[in-house]
């Protein structure tokens, strides 16, 4: 690939990094007409949408994403005609279950009213009020809170004021509202997605959206894998003109062929050291790591709860305060002692994932950014809480801590599958204090990765906004 070289023009755009948002970047530019290459340094692209056979011949893991709520209604992907590439969407019976030792689980359902009758009497009205305002209007809430908040103006302002109100609340003070175990544990457990103390601001805006996303658009997995958005967004770019390049590892922007613009799907340090920007990006923060284990399994997961042998995820808590608990050591260092897992099932819904009658299975919890023990006995010990037998059925596993997970993708330092802190205002504010988080100090070097807003999650759309920034400073370039 370093024939690359001898490109006898200069390009439109480069995009450095074949993840989710420099695929969606790319696809963006090359639509509207641009000359545009993604150069990648692994052989294979999708950097957290990827699918391999990590443990046995014919198991298909993802190695980080798994479940997809947001990409599922992501305003970037939903305008791209992605299915003609490839990309099926498989929603299991049910999107989430939170199991408890006594067998019984609260759901996160398709319907709001299964969801609200996994609670307690009480709660369910509770929950129903929570969501009425927001429910048949996920398409506006997608668009307006998955962006950087200060540019523009929302399109529908008064549901955006109305769940900015509540989002803005730390998921601990929600759960005041709730009488049962049942409705926190499932909301401080959709909330600890954010890798981040629960009692931080915006934590409710998280929780609420992915349960918004679960009843708007479900929890789904694409067949084969997370690997088939990584390669429909590829076959998207192809057919307008744009190139794929893989195995070509960037040090430097002189690695690189001649362009109007240079659009990093990397970490904000990485792009500092390649474009030669210095401290630009000394302050971010990165969050704790993840310790994850990909199983291939003999049969299915022997869950106690029968609701978790329907759900494509299983969060693993099992209540409000031990998930919060586990998130405040990873938080400040400590070692796992109880860990908080999220899970996912794939081969449930998809026969392509394992061999017939086998199964892949998908575990993670939160640890110490850099850590670099051994959490493989907590992980089981947990699920075993759950599913008694379960280690009878793993016939193969393949583990990753941090230092393994930031080997594989270099977005992740140490470990951090966030690309840098989300917690506080750091959901919002990332990744630093700018006007434009897209732009950098360097007029034709742009980032896109989920370091900038919104954030974390296969969803496209830090690459759709720092490719709507590159074409403007293009098109006033050329004026």
């Amino acid at each position: 690939m370093r024939g690359v070289a001898q490109v006898p023009r200069m390009l439109d755009a480069v995009v450095v990094g074949a993840g989710p948002n420099g695929l969606t970047a790319a696809v963006e530019l090359a639509r509207r007409g641009m000359s545009v290459e993604v150069f990648e340094a692994r052989d294979t692209i999708g950097g957290g949408a990827r699918t391999e056979e990590l443990t046995l011949p014919g198991f298909r893991h993802d190695p980080c994403s798994a479940v997809h709520p947001l990409g599922a209604g992501s305003p970037a992907f939903q305008a791209m005609p992605l299915a003609r590439y490839g990309l099926e969407w498989l929603h299991p019976e049910l999107p989430m279950a939170h199991p408890f030792p006594d067998g019984t689980a609260a759901v996160l359902a398709h319907s709001v009213g299964q969801t609200a009758m996994s609670f307690g009497a009480h709660d369910a009205g509770t929950y129903r009020r929570l969501v009425a305002p927001f429910i048949g209007k996920w398409d506006a809430l997608a668009r307006d809170f998955l962006r950087t908040q200060w540019l523009g103006l929302p399109g529908d302002p008064l549901t955006y004021a109305r769940f900015g109100l509540v989002a803005m609340q730390p998921v601990t003070l929600l759960n005041s509202r709730f009488q049962d175990e049942k409705a926190r544990a499932l909301m401080a457990g959709l909330a600890a997605h954010a890798i981040a103390p629960l009692g931080g601001f915006g934590t409710t805006g998280l929780a609420l959206m992915f349960a918004l996303a679960a009843h708007a658009n479900g929890w789904p997995v694409p067949r084969g894998g997370s690997q088939a958005i990584s390669d429909a967004l590829a076959g998207l770019l192809r057919a307008h003109g744009g190139a794929v390049h893989t195995d070509f590892e960037v040090k430097r922007l002189d690695d690189l062929p001649p362009a109007r613009a240079y659009v990093f799907d990397t970490s904000p340090t990485a792009l500092a050291r390649i474009a030669g920007l210095g401290n630009a990006y000394r302050d971010v923060k990165y969050g704790p790591g993840t310790f994850k284990i990909d199983y291939a399994l003999s049969g299915p997961v022997p869950w106690t709860a029968e609701e978790a042998r329907r759900a494509g995820t299983v969060h693993i808590g099992p209540t409000s305060g031990e998930i919060a608990a586990a998130l405040d050591a990873a938080t400040h260092g400590q070692d796992p002692s109880v860990p908080f897992l999220i899970t996912a099932q794939p081969s449930l819904i998809d026969d392509s994932r394992a061999p017939e009658g086998k199964h892949v299975f998908w575990a993670y919890g939160h640890v110490p950014n850099g850590w670099e023990g051994d959490a493989t006995d907590l992980v089981e010990r947990q699920i075993e809480r759950f599913a008694p037998g379960f280690r009878d059925l793993v016939l193969a596993r393949a583990v990753a801590g941090p230092p393994q997970l930031a080997a594989r993708n270099a977005n992740y330092v140490g470990g951090d599958t966030a690309t840098g802190s989300a917690a506080g205002l750091r959901l919002l504010i990332r990744p630093k204090l700018t006007r434009v988080p897209y732009e950098t100090a360097h007029p034709a070097v742009f980032l896109c990765s989920q370091a900038t807003p919104p954030g974390p999650g296969v969803h496209g759309m830090s690459g759709h906004y720092a490719a709507k920034a590159v074409w403007r400073r293009l098109r006033f370039a050329r004026r």
